[in-house]
């Protein structure tokens, strides 16, 4: 058993590591690509935006370190595994989210309130255009890989860092609007960049915050949603000889559920019979959860007239 789940986590950390390195790559090529284009484009829209490529590749580089470390067996010194250094990285990828997300919305209010007050902003290149243009098709593709393989490993951390994809394409929206409406209209709209980014720059902020809200609710240890535990006492109650379930805890530990509860059974069963009746419960929360879950179960004897009794009295 150990070695499947140790054979399960290789292949979650391989298929990790490689979704989040493709998207690296495709990083690379946009922040370079970036720089030049807002460069020689004279486009210090298209320059923000490269800055924004550049905090999602150190996003991936993030993701990579905790995921690899989040991956490593239970050990002497953390008997409930490495799983909290996946919602480390959720954090942090996340507040640097928030951070790209708040930039971008201070940088597109200057720059609305100094046209309102008659300055003009430059005009940029056709080679701006294009690189917003190719940034947004990437993205957005590198988005849709990587969510893909977050929902389907239960990663909160690949999936705040596509989110990362999702908010570059969503900016690159803004700079293609801004870009091209100043090409095709003239200078004097060239107002179009700001405006486009603050409402991209909004999403942002909205989908960083919601993602560091969960992120901080896992590192405060914050229980599972009520419909999720009575699911998990239906669950548990449906095991032939339960009567009870109290003092029910739940928590997340990475992408791995913590489930701790008394359960109440026949008094005059005997161990090996409620151990066996504790063991399918363990199975039955096991299939519905992840073979990694954690389960920690405490038996305790039906009381009779509000108080425990030993069995033949």
């Amino acid at each position: 058993m150990v070695e499947i789940k140790d054979k399960q986590v290789s292949q979650r950390e391989r298929a990790i590591t490689r979704v989040t390195l493709e998207g690296s790559v495709i990083n690379i090529v946009l922040l370079t690509f970036k720089f030049i284009a807002g460069i020689l484009g004279h486009s210090g829209a298209m320059i923000a935006d490269a800055l924004h490529s550049l905090s999602d590749f150190i996003t991936d580089i993030i993701v990579i370190i905790f995921v690899h470390v989040s991956s490593k067996p239970i050990d002497s010194d953390h008997d409930y595994g490495h799983g909290k250094y996946e919602t480390l990285a959720t954090a942090l990828v996340s507040i640097m989210l928030l951070v790209v997300g708040a930039y971008l919305m201070f940088s597109s209010v200057v720059k609305i309130w100094s046209v309102m007050r008659g300055a003009i902003l430059p005009r940029p290149g056709i080679i701006a255009l294009i690189a917003a243009l190719a940034s947004i098709a990437l993205k957005e593709w590198a988005y849709q890989f990587t969510v893909r393989l977050g929902k389907k490993v239960h990663s909160d951390a690949v999936i705040a860092n596509a989110w990362h994809h999702r908010s570059d394409a969503l900016s690159s929206v803004g700079t293609a609007i801004g870009i091209g409406g100043a090409i095709l209209l003239g200078s004097r709209w060239t107002v179009l960049d700001p405006l486009a980014a603050l409402v991209v720059s909004v999403f942002i902020v909205i989908s960083a915050f919601k993602l560091v809200n969960g992120a901080v609710g896992e590192l405060t240890e914050k229980s599972l949603p009520a419909d999720v535990e009575q699911h998990i006492t239906d669950i548990v109650c449906s095991e032939p000889q339960v009567s009870a379930v109290h003092n029910l805890r739940t928590r997340h530990i990475g992408n791995a559920t913590s489930i701790e509860m008394h359960v109440r059974m026949p008094g005059n069963l005997t161990l090996y019979e409620a151990h066996q009746h504790a063991t399918n419960i363990e199975h039955a929360l096991r299939h519905h959860f992840g073979n990694n879950t954690l389960i920690s179960i405490h038996m305790e004897p039906v009381k009779v007239n509000g108080k425990y009794e030993e069995p033949g009295r």
